[in-house]
């Protein structure tokens, strides 16, 4: 079990998904490559994000479809 690995995945969307992206399947297979690529700067693998939260994948399109920017200020 990896708390850093889910922890990772649950902070990166909020940083670096753009309001506007649209969820089709280019959109979030370049967004999940770029989170793997950011996870390995900081050396935390694959494995160690996937083992907790199963598809990475997913879990971007399901931020992407649930995005809620909050209130308007």
């Amino acid at each position: 079990m990896s708390t850093r690995g889910t922890d990772f995945l649950h902070q990166w969307p909020s940083n670096n998904i753009p309001e506007t992206i649209g969820a089709d399947t280019i959109s979030v297979s370049e967004l999940t490559n770029e989170l793997f690529a950011d996870a390995k700067a900081l050396d935390i693998s694959e494995n160690e994000i996937e083992e907790d939260t199963g598809s990475v994948y997913g879990a971007i399109l399901d931020a992407i479809v649930h995005f809620d920017p909050g209130i308007p200020e």
